[in-house]
């Protein structure tokens, strides 16, 4: 019987102009490093303010990746 193992892991990543670029930034990082990456949730999203104005966007990404 063939089966799959993955493995879950938190990654957390930050953008100076989006939440989508802060997790296209995580996912690209994180299909650099791991191998067989299939997918990701965005688990939390937060900005980070100055005076009033928001000056970066930053999520945590629950990334899946397939173990060989």
């Amino acid at each position: 019987m063939a089966g799959t193992v993955a493995r879950i892991t938190h990654i957390s990543a930050r953008s100076d102009s989006s939440f989508e670029d802060a997790v296209k930034v995580g996912v690209e990082r994180a299909s650099a490093t791991l191998r067989n990456v299939t997918g990701a949730w965005v688990k939390e999203q937060k900005v980070e303010l100055s005076d009033g104005a928001i000056v970066s966007w930053q999520v945590v990404l629950e990334v899946t990746f397939v173990l060989d």
